[in-house]
């Protein structure tokens, strides 16, 4: 136990990522059972760490950080383990990696209906279903989504401001005067590039290569959430990984689920369940016509964020599937997406239909909303596309 003490209070000492205020002060730190799930590379440890120096501080033993990859748990139990802690003088225990420990669920139930002087904080993968697959935590946990990077949080790490997020309505009611503000402290068109390509994955400020850090990532995505956490044989990692490469050669697209179960060698069903899967690790979105959702095939596939776009094939990113699939993932946190209708790309909350365009040279039709990329500023119902990321 007590070099778990002085682990966490190394870890907490040398945090140096810029706290996600935002999900800071969402989550309901009253709660006793908390979830953190996101997708790999996405910052689930920092983040527990961040509220471990915040609410606690470094030399405070009341706080502990673990993770449940250590060898450590292959001999102790999780419930032992919270049991000694807890009569210790222990408050909150912040676990990383929970997935990893068989029965983890169920242990945690445990640990919530016996200890209830304890307070627990976890990460777990985007590909869980924390509630639905299991149902010890039903009614216990509260969980919540830590996602990459907006345009927003990138804008303010890289130009030193501290700009505010802003609700959708406002930035339809509100655009000119939104950005005005912000274009009088700073170029937001000047960064806007640099967040598309690499931008969204907060391990960008590591001094690694970019690129090759997030295949690596994208890989042990598919290695270690999806083929470990729905229990997918090993040998059938090889048609996973290229059912993915052939979406993002051809994303935006609406998927031809039976040229790609011939292309993988797999069933119509299996490529179904692939492209869930796919979806579930953040790696895809899928777009549906409003009232329709999975099993149905979906009318159109993006990938989950345009830095998975450059990474994966660099030399084919096309502009304009870039700026649909920055606007998809952007406004998809707070509201519903769906396929557009008369020549929009996008319904948003099934009143604002939507296209994406490069420039201002374009027909105006005004029952439309436009995001326009090339324009700092905008006018009645043409938007800069770079302000939809500052919707958190």
């Amino acid at each position: 136990m007590e070099s778990f003490f002085r682990t966490h209070k190394y870890l907490v000492g040398h945090v140096n990522t810029p706290v996600r205020r935002g999900l800071m002060d969402e989550v309901n730190w009253d709660d006793r059972l908390i979830g953190i799930k996101g997708s790999r590379g996405v910052g689930k440890t920092t983040f527990l760490l961040d509220y471990a120096r915040e609410y606690f501080g470094a030399d405070n033993r009341e706080c502990l950080f673990i993770n449940l990859n250590q060898f450590f748990f292959t001999e102790r139990t999780l419930v032992d383990f919270a049991d000694e802690f807890r009569t210790k003088g222990g408050k909150v225990l912040l676990i990383d990696q929970v997935f990893k420990y068989p029965g983890w669920s169920r242990e945690l139930r445990y640990c919530y209906d016996h200890f209830t002087d304890l307070k627990i904080v976890f990460t777990g993968s985007s590909v869980m279903r924390l509630k639905e697959e299991n149902p010890d935590l039903w009614g216990k946990v509260m969980s919540y989504n830590l996602r990459g990077f907006s345009f927003r949080e990138y804008l303010n790490l890289e130009s030193g401001n501290n700009f505010p997020a802003f609700s959708f309505e406002d930035i339809i009611k509100n655009h000119q005067e939104i950005a005005k503000s912000i274009c009088a402290v700073t170029k937001p068109k000047a960064y806007f590039q640099d967040y598309l390509h690499h931008g969204f994955f907060p391990f960008y400020l590591e001094n690694r290569n970019f690129s090759e850090n997030l295949l690596k990532t994208m890989n042990m995505i598919l290695e270690v959430d999806v083929l470990y956490i729905k229990q997918i044989e090993q040998t059938y990692l090889p048609k996973l990984r290229k059912l993915l490469y052939l979406l993002s050669l051809s994303a935006p697209c609406t998927p031809n689920v039976s040229q790609l179960s011939k292309e993988i060698q797999a069933s119509r069903a299996t490529v179904m369940n692939y492209m869930k899967y796919l979806k579930d690790a953040r790696l895809v979105n899928l777009l549906y016509p409003s009232g329709e959702e999975y099993p149905k095939k979906p009318s159109k596939l993006y990938m989950y964020n345009s830095n998975l776009m450059y990474a994966i094939s660099p030399m084919e990113t096309d502009s304009q599937s870039v700026r649909e699939t920055f606007f998809y993932n952007q406004v998809l946190k707070d509201n519903a997406v769906n396929e557009g209708i008369k020549n929009s790309h996008f319904m948003v909350n099934e009143e604002y239909p939507f296209r994406i365009e490069g420039n201002m040279k374009f027909k105006n039709n005004p029952d439309f909303c436009y995001a326009v990329d090339q324009i700092e500023k905008g006018e009645e119902n043409c938007i800069p596309l770079w302000l939809f990321g500052f919707l958190y």
